[in-house]
């Protein structure tokens, strides 16, 4: 694999803290694969290695101007991925382990009208949650989620880049991610994770 000589590296962090798309679709097609084969040992899951990479190129979007301080690109990506990968795994066990008490505790007695408030209060915390994204985000997030349509079908009906498009999702993901640890119970969010 080629490697980016620094000063060009310089100049396209520059370009990207300017918000220039081209030059962060070139960063980002350089380090995709490395960053993925970095994370597949770790996290032994291609669909969390590729999550792991669309997080780390997200962040490397959205520090702005702060790009300009990295001195080492490829240090600092494994470093974003490396961190997120240890957050997944972190995240994991805490979900089997509370996954695991509550199939445990849990008995087939449950009637259906509990499960069915449930099912109500984990809907109205998605829907106000959703109700707080800004206006793009939401509207990306609506079009990907709940009418299921694919990026590139969003990107032509919105006029946006794909880039644009999986940044606003990626980034309304993660607010509502937020928003429901913060807004439900255990129970709750383990439906609410598997959903999101």
């Amino acid at each position: 694999m080629a490697i980016i000589p620094l000063n060009k590296e310089s100049d396209l962090l520059a370009k990207i803290a300017e918000g220039d798309e081209r030059a962060f679709k070139i960063v980002y097609e350089f380090y995709q694969h490395k960053i993925y084969t970095f994370c597949l040992p770790i996290l032994h899951s291609e669909i969390l290695s590729e999550e792991v990479v669309q997080e780390s190129m997200l962040k490397l979007w959205s520090m702005g101007y702060q790009l300009k301080t990295i001195v080492n690109l490829d240090g600092y990506l494994k470093s974003i991925a490396r961190n997120r990968a240890l957050d997944l795994l972190r995240q994991q066990k805490l979900v089997a382990r509370a996954d695991h008490k509550l199939s445990s505790s849990w008995t087939e007695a449950h009637n259906e009208t509990e499960e069915q408030i449930m099912l109500n209060d984990t809907n109205k915390v998605l829907k106000d949650a959703i109700d707080q994204l800004p206006r793009q985000q939401k509207l990306v997030y609506e079009l990907s989620q709940q009418k299921g349509l694919k990026n590139d079908d969003i990107a032509v009906q919105l006029d946006l880049s794909p880039a644009t498009v999986q940044t606003h999702l990626k980034l309304a993901k993660k607010f509502l991610r937020e928003q429901i640890r913060k807004n439900t119970d255990i129970a709750i969010l383990i439906i609410l994770l598997k959903l999101l």
